[in-house]
Parts: structure tokens; sequence; C-alpha cells
């Protein structure tokens, strides 16, 4: 199974994994689940650690490879189609990483992991922590 997870419990799962389920996380940890961080995570991550939004222990260009790796998170590029595709989108979001995220989960046919009620709006299947 593939399963995309959104921004904010990405670093839920990094800093306080006790907010998701026993099962969700047992899921999240077994070896058949492709864990998928989208490169929109990480350019939202490194422009609230710079604005001084997301206090981390290191700089983004270190905190977010390092955690990826002992995670086991696969790293989901952003491409032209998955930009694109933005436009179609109705405007029940606003936030432009969340819009990318949801064009991602359209295109690659993968459910987000996400706890933002917004989400659940659009044709995507969604998992709730």
């Amino acid at each position: 199974m593939r399963l995309l997870v959104d921004t904010h419990c990405w670093l839920w799962l990094q800093t306080d994994p006790e907010r998701f389920s026993e099962g969700l996380r047992l899921r999240l940890e077994d070896p058949d689940t492709d864990v998928l961080l989208s490169a929109a995570s990480a350019w939202e991550i490194a422009i609230k650690y710079a604005l001084g939004k997301l206090p981390l222990p290191a700089p983004p260009s270190e905190y977010v490879p390092s955690r990826m790796q002992i995670s086991a998170t696969s790293p989901l590029p952003v491409v032209h189609a998955h930009a694109l595709r933005v436009a179609a989108l109705p405007l029940h979001h606003r936030d432009p990483f969340d819009r990318l995220i949801i064009a991602q989960s359209q295109l690659e046919s993968v459910p987000v992991l996400t706890a933002d009620p917004k989400l659940r709006e659009y044709d995507i299947e969604t998992i709730s922590p």
C-alpha cells in the first residue's frame, strides 16, 4: 500500500506519534506500506522554518532528509502534471501546499493521511490519524 502523508501529519509522526491510533502506527511501520512525503511538504517545512513559524532541532535541509531516512519515508517529487492539475481543483482549500498534495493524490491514486477536514471535500481517499 502507498500512503501520502500530509505535512502536519508527517511532522507529528516524527515528534508525537501517539497522536495516531495504534492500528495506524502499525500500518505505517509495515514494510509493505510505502509512506510518501511530497516535495511540496518539504517546501512548506522550509518556508515555515524560514519565517520562524516552525521550530525544528536542525535546519530543514538536515532535518527532513534525516527523518525521512529514519522513518523509511519515500520522496514524492512534484512534476508538471501535479502542478497543472491544481488549476482543475475546486477552491475548497486555498493553501497551495495542500492543493498540490491533493493533485498528487488524484494523479498518483494514493490516499492522504491528514487531520485537515478540508481535504475530505475533494475527490480523494483520506485517512484520519
